[in-house]
């Protein structure tokens, strides 16, 4: 029976959340607005550009509006990131044993298609990749479990057959929503703040495959 990893990017595959609270913060400057950072964690880490944007501007914004202040505030992300793309500890040995031990892989982000190829074009993993699936590629976004459900499909694997590592709240509520396995990565918050996940890791360091694999599969979950 095949099995999949699906991979959030933003706060799993590497730790951008502090880069991101950079660049909104020159973001809102710009507009006079000048957010906390316990404001940042409530409501921009795994959320879409939509909701932070409407949230602090304190109106809805849509259609044109949200893709030129989307495409200001992620340029602003990219220069200030292209230069410090860097794994969380253990995440490119993980993923090579995920394809040494056959699994297929996937990664399923809230970000724009531009940051993804940024991210892990630099640390090569793109070809390795059967599902890549940015904010472009669905029309509702997490914690609507669009994009888990379509990368599913792409992978040709059941939802229950995925394994999905997620650090957001609304992000783990996708993949829950899909019907799938979830690793909570504790990059942005701590356990308690998130759904109940199968299993939890701060990062990939002595993380095993297989064991991963039997521990969420297992019946007694």
């Amino acid at each position: 029976m095949k099995k999949a990893i699906i991979f959030d990017m933003d706060g799993v595959i590497c730790h951008t959340n502090p880069f991101h609270s950079v660049a909104f913060q020159e973001f809102f400057a710009k507009r006079g607005l000048y957010p906390t950072e316990e404001e940042f964690a409530m409501h921009m880490y795994g959320k879409s550009n939509s909701y932070i944007m409407s949230h602090f501007l304190e109106r809805k914004v849509e259609g044109n509006e949200l893709l030129e202040l989307e495409d200001e505030k992620e340029s602003l992300f990219r220069e200030i990131y292209q230069d410090k793309v860097n794994p969380i500890n253990g995440f490119l040995e993980f993923f090579e044993s995920l394809k040494e031990n056959g699994l297929l892989t996937g990664v399923a982000t809230s970000a724009p298609r531009a940051n993804l190829e940024l991210i892990i074009g630099q640390l090569g993993i793109v070809e390795k990749m059967e599902s890549i699936m940015a904010s472009e590629d669905v029309t509702k976004h997490k914690p609507d479990p669009e994009v888990y459900i379509q990368s599913a499909k792409n992978l040709g694997v059941a939802p229950e057959h995925c394994v999905v590592f997620e650090d957001s709240f609304s992000g783990v509520t996708a993949a829950k929503n899909a019907g799938m396995k979830v690793v909570g990565v504790l990059s942005s918050h701590i356990k308690e703040e998130l759904p109940i996940c199968e299993f939890y890791i701060e990062d990939y360091k002595k993380l095993d495959v297989m064991s991963l694999i039997k521990l969420i599969f297992s019946n007694n979950l």
